[in-house]
């Protein structure tokens, strides 16, 4: 089954500095329709004003991702680890036993955007780590490459959940195959572009899909594409 959620379904918020659109319940947004797809809890796209951010601030017993998508975000927590991020880079984070840490656009004049992901951790009370990672952008065209997984390698962080993150730049008429091992389920973001996934189900920019009982995905870009695929376990 393939349920295709529209970008302009998802929860919003704006203030001065931060506009957020949420996937799932996330802050004052509660829907316990919507708390999480797998192991993946929060899906939240950001757009982070100049000079802007969140201040130190507390998680625990949760894998954290950031994909920047533009401008830069500077990243400083209790385990005195620093960095900062671009688009190409990916910054994982696992708040295990507790960590603090600082999310703020260090830049005078430039938005920062991204893309954060919280998934459960496979198991509780994980020694807190951080990690950044800078992947091959030009890998992106027309692969589906992984940036993010709990199997380590050059390149890709890891993560202790179950699951895959891929991302992919594919061209306009090109089309890409993902095979999902059977009870396994799949989430793809089209970040921009447009998409068709098996024909019938399109995705423009920001829009969603939750895929389940479905062994193999045939993905075609109707415009040039840039999109996020995860691989999660089944289950709820």
């Amino acid at each position: 089954m393939i349920q295709i959620i529209p970008a302009a379904s998802r929860y919003s918020a704006k203030n001065d500095w931060l506009e957020s659109h949420f996937s799932f319940s996330f802050g004052e947004y509660y829907d316990e329709t919507n708390l999480n797809f797998g192991p993946l809890r929060v899906l939240n796209d950001d757009t982070i004003q100049p000079g802007k951010g969140f201040g130190l601030h507390p998680h625990r017993e949760m894998e954290i991702v950031s994909i920047v998508l533009k401008g830069t975000l500077k990243h400083e927590d209790s385990l005195k680890n620093s960095g900062l991020l671009q688009y190409g880079s990916i910054q994982r984070m696992s708040a295990g036993t507790g960590i603090l840490h600082s999310e703020v656009n260090p830049s005078p004049d430039e938005e920062a955007s991204l893309l954060q992901l919280w998934f459960f951790p496979v198991k509780s009370k994980l020694t807190p780590s951080y990690e950044d990672i800078t992947y091959d952008q030009d890998k992106l065209k027309n692969h589906l490459l992984p940036v993010v997984s709990n199997t380590p390698s050059s390149q890709v962080a890891k993560i202790h959940s179950d699951v895959t993150i891929y991302l992919s730049k594919l061209d306009e008429g090109k089309e890409l195959i993902f095979s999902q091992e059977k009870g396994r389920k799949i989430y793809v973001m089209a970040i921009e572009g447009e998409l068709n996934i098996n024909v019938d189900h399109v995705l423009t920019p920001r829009d969603t899909a939750r895929i389940t009982d479905t062994e193999k995905l045939t993905m075609t870009a109707k415009h040039d594409s840039f999109f996020m695929l995860i691989d999660l376990p089944g289950g709820e």
